[in-house]
């Protein structure tokens, strides 16, 4: 036991994700020890394997968002290559924060050049349909730091226009939408993920040109981004959660 926490804690304190002989090092562990030890971690949840680099496991999503970030974009950016891919729309994720959303990876494609992708930018609930599902998902006295963004800005929050409106919509049909509000060629369709009960852990969000986004499109776009979510569900709540890997890190370059 003593050896696997001194692992976790070497992997979870790294200021980059480490490989093995860098663990084995730092925790005076034989490597193939070490690499017997990590292997039981990982296939419990608690370390990561990204290729031949280790970083805090899906479990530790239950302890602290902020140090398992990393985990959560090397999971998720499979499925976000894989959702941009299928709608031809840049896909993001993001986190929620004090009183707004952060987006912390996107995948664009070369056609929507000219859409920013808003990597680690805080984005506010009255503005953006990512900071929007994740609001949405939140029980209603947890929303108040959310909406005050919204009040400075003077943008409502009463009437059939107004952002309670689009939140009570958001949370019925699980999906949040954005027409223009921010750029008005931009339009966005997001959807949380939760892979526990409480606070949803992130959002997946699909951007793109509003003249895109049709009715008959947006039915298609809810499904890619449900199974896309679904997907991400799956593989934060997997015992053993991995992200795609090269290289076996017993054998590979160190």
């Amino acid at each position: 036991m003593d050896k696997a926490l001194d692992l976790v804690e070497a992997v979870a304190r790294a200021p980059y994700p480490p490989r093995l002989t860098d663990l084995a090092e730092e925790v005076g562990l034989h490597r193939a020890t070490a690499y017997r030890v990590l292997l039981d971690l990982v296939r419990r949840g608690w370390v990561l394997r990204a290729g031949d680099r280790y970083l805090p496991g899906t479990a530790v999503l239950q302890l602290s968002s902020s140090a398992a970030r990393n985990s959560l974009t090397a999971i998720a950016r499979p499925v976000l290559t894989e959702l941009s891919a299928r709608t031809g729309m840049m896909a993001n994720l993001q986190v929620l924060e004090d009183d707004r959303s952060r987006v912390i990876d996107a995948v664009r494609p070369e056609r929507l050049a000219m859409i920013t992708d808003l990597i680690g930018e805080g984005l506010p609930v009255h503005r953006f349909a990512g900071p929007l599902a994740l609001v949405a998902a939140l029980d209603p006295a947890a929303r108040a730091p959310y909406l005050r963004p919204a009040e400075a800005a003077g943008h409502p929050l009463e009437g059939p226009d107004g952002l309670l409106a689009d939140i009570e919509r958001a949370e019925r049909t699980g999906f949040a939408v954005e027409h223009g509000r921010n750029e008005q060629p931009v339009a966005s369709l997001g959807r949380v993920v939760s892979p526990t009960s409480g606070a949803p852990v992130c959002a997946l969000t699909v951007v793109g040109l509003d003249a895109e986004f049709t009715p008959t499109r947006l039915l298609e776009l809810r499904e890619h981004l449900r199974e896309a979510t679904d997907t991400l569900r799956r593989l934060l709540t997997a015992p053993g959660a991995s992200a795609p890997s090269s290289s076996d890190p017993a054998n590979g370059p160190t």
